[in-house]
Parts: structure tokens; C-alpha cells; sequence
């Protein structure tokens, strides 16, 4: 596996997958075919190769959609999950929240999911409230059906902890924020590259992902929304391909999708994001989601032997292990296993709430990916052995 990975070569033991995926030979000559042989502009040129590169791109938006169980005409391409994140806020969330209404999040958000809501709350006067989570880093489904209220519009939560590793229960979630008339947005930047998805049996209102964390490029990702949903937001960006005619006195929008495109598309990004997809499926989710689950179990194990380590979330975490070291800063701990070969990321992962909720500044976090081994773990706690060898 790992030979499909340049960017692996060298012997290194890469544990930073849950901030960026490493790219498999696959999507690089996706990605380099699209933006040299193929290339050409997307929607407007008549010549052969635009029709051509047109027809991939909307390809590229189709295979999104069977991804996440959805339709095409619910996919909207963005730049990642960070503005399609922004872009409900702005749009859905202008036009259906006001003041006295309010929002629900949870102790573990990535920073992502939390400040697109205080800048609506700066906007419009809406309230945010936040959910507990259980002792073993779960966000409290239990103390979220106290918390919500028909005052509750929207319900936003993490599919799976970028710091715990932790699996929220969608589901359940669903059914109790349209309990009391909310819609449901899930943040599935860690989930996307490890659990098969289906967003209409989740019953989520809102889905989005980041393709640079599913072993695609950077600069795009995606947001899945309920037709109905889409159809009735208003467009956020002016400008081409949003359009539909434009006049000084007056413009009509494009449906969407593509009123929530405006301008050149990432033409490139898509059809690396679609030979990541046709790569993942091909190797299987569930194969996926078994191997991290299980190289973070092991890993947990190894390091609960210690006694100088403090492991945070739950037991049967996905891809994901934090954990702090007695006497040693998650930063000291990174730059020396870096001189062992091995990355890891160390810092508050952009989620300070829950580094406040647990006590600590930071965290080191090791991440697997599909490509990661018990070679990775090997070399991890060879790191950490020097590092307390070095620290006494």
C-alpha cells in the first residue's frame, strides 16, 4: 500500500492523516492529466476538449453524490468544508435564523463549526448553546435531548472528532433535532476517508466534507444539501457561472447547484477528488475503517502501558489517538519524533473549547490512514522511549 504514496517514501512513519491525507500515484496522475493534457475551461467553451472537461467535472459532481448516498443536483463543490460550512451559515442561516432562535453545537467542534455560528449570532442575534460530552469524549446525545428546545433551528455536530476519534451516532441525533424542528448539519471531515456514508439513511439536512483529507487535493471539497433545502437558499458570491442573465437593472440566478458556484470552478481539484473516490471505493470503506480502528486500538494499548501517558477519548476510537506525556510539551514530543522519522500533530488541532474541556493546552495526536501500519506504532513509541530518555 504504501508504495502507492510517494510522499511516504523514505521510510517515514506519517501519523498526521487526520490533518491531511498523503496522495496515492493514482490521484497525482489524475491530478496532472486534468491540469496538462486535458485541459481546458469548464460550462462555456463550444470546442471539443471544453465539452469534454465539462462533462468529466459534472462526472466528478455525480460521483460525489453516489459517495454520500446523495443526488448530483444536491452537491455543491467548495473550496472545502470550512466554507461549506461558512456558506450554509450565510445563506440557510441568514435567511432562517433571527434572534431568539437557536443554534446547538458540541464541546468538540473544530473551529470550523463553531465560529461561522458566532459570526451569524454577530449578524442576526441568534443564541448558541453547547452540548456536553460523556466521560469518554462521545458527544452526550442524552444531554442534547435536554438541551433542545422548539427554539432550536439547527443542531450542528462533528461525525467523528478530529482530536478523540470519537463516532457520533447520526442517527440518533437526526431524530432529535427534527424533534423539535431543527435541521441537522454534520461536519464529516474525519469521517468521509474511513465510514461508508449514506446521508438519506443518516436523515442529516446537511453534510460536507474536505477532499485533501480523502486522500484527494486541497482547494476543494463539498456540500451535500437537501434539494428543497438548496433550492431555497439565496446565492452567497456574485459573479459567472452563478447566473443565469444579468442586466444593470436586474440579475436571475442559476438553480442549484451552480448559483452556489460562482466564478471558475476547481476544475483540477474536482477530477483529483473524483480519482480519490474511485480509489477508496475500490479498496472499501469498511476495509478502511476496520484497519484504523484497529491500529488505533493498538496503538492505545501500547501506550496505556505507560504510566507517563494520559490517553483522551473513547476506547474504540476511529483512526485517531491523542494523548498527553507527563513533563513533556506536545511540541518538545513532535520535534523529537520528527528526528525519528515520524510526524504526528501536536497543538489544540483547532479545537480550544475542547482542549479547555480536558484540562490541557495541547495534545499529540496521532492519525492513521488506509496506508499506516504497525511499523507506524513501532517507531511511535521507539520516539517516545528517546523522548523520556531525553526529558529523565
Amino acid at each position: 500500500m504504501k508504495d502507492q504514496f510517494p510522499g511516504l517514501a523514505g521510510n517515514w512513519h506519517y501519523l498526521d492523516t487526520g490533518a491531511t491525507a498523503q496522495k496515492p500515484q493514482a490521484v497525482i496522475d489524475a491530478t496532472v492529466d486534468a491540469l496538462g493534457r486535458d485541459y481546458a475551461t469548464v460550462h462555456r467553451g463550444v470546442y471539443a476538449r471544453s465539452a469534454e472537461m465539462t462533462l468529466a467535472f459534472e462526472a466528478a459532481r455525480r460521483k460525489v453524490a453516489a459517495f454520500l448516498g446523495g443526488h448530483e443536483d444536491e452537491v455543491v463543490f467548495t473550496r472545502g468544508a470550512t466554507e461549506a460550512i461558512n456558506l450554509v451559515a450565510q445563506t440557510w442561516g441568514v435567511q432562517n435564523l433571527k434572534a431568539g432562535d437557536r443554534v446547538l453545537l458540541s464541546v468538540l467542534e473544530h473551529h470550523s463549526n463553531i465560529v461561522p455560528w458566532q459570526l451569524l449570532r454577530e449578524r442576526t442575534g441568534v443564541e448558541i448553546d453547547v452540548c456536553p460530552l460523556t466521560e469518554d469524549g462521545q458527544i452526550d446525545l442524552e444531554a442534547a435531548e435536554r438541551i433542545l428546545t422548539p427554539a432550536h433551528k439547527l443542531v450542528a455536530f462533528a461525525h467523528v472528532s478530529n482530536v478523540l476519534g470519537s463516532v457520533l451516532h447520526v442517527e440518533h441525533a437526526a431524530r432529535l433535532a427534527h424533534a423539535v424542528g431543527a435541521k441537522l448539519l454534520i461536519d464529516g471531515c474525519q469521517a468521509a476517508p474511513r465510514i461508508a456514508l449514506d446521508v438519506a439513511a443518516m436523515h442529516c439536512d446537511f453534510y460536507v466534507f474536505s477532499a485533501h483529507k480523502l486522500y484527494g487535493p486541497t482547494g476543494i471539497g463539498a456540500l451535500w444539501a437537501r434539494k428543497a433545502l438548496l433550492d431555497a437558499m439565496p446565492p452567497w458570491q456574485g459573479g459567472g457561472s452563478m447566473i443565469d442573465r444579468v442586466t444593470f437593472e436586474k440579475t436571475t440566478y442559476a438553480p442549484a447547484p451552480q448559483r452556489f458556484e460562482a466564478g471558475t470552478p476547481m476544475i483540477v481539484e474536482a477530477l483529483g477528488l473524483a480519482a480519490a473516490i474511485d480509489w477508496l471505493t475500490a479498496l472499501g470503506l469498511d476495509r478502511a475503517e476496520r484497519h484504523e480502528r484497529d491500529l488505533a486500538a493498538r496503538l492505545r494499548a501500547e501506550l496505556g502501558k505507560r504510566n507517563d501517558i494520559t490517553l483522551f477519548g473513547p476506547a474504540d476510537s476511529v483512526g485517531i489517538v491523542s494523548f498527553a506525556m507527563d513533563g513533556v510539551h506536545p511540541h518538545d514530543l513532535g520535534t523529537i519524533l520528527d528526528e525519528e522519522g515520524v510526524a504526528i500533530r501536536a497543538g489544540h488541532h483547532c479545537a480550544q473549547p475542547l482542549m479547555d474541556h480536558l484540562g490541557v493546552p495541547a495534545t499529540a495526536r496521532a492519525s492513521f490512514g488506509i496506508y499506516s501500519d504497525d511499523s507506524d506504532i513501532e517507531a511511535l513509541i521507539k520516539g517516545i522511549e528517546r523522548t523520556r530518555r531525553i526529558f529523565g
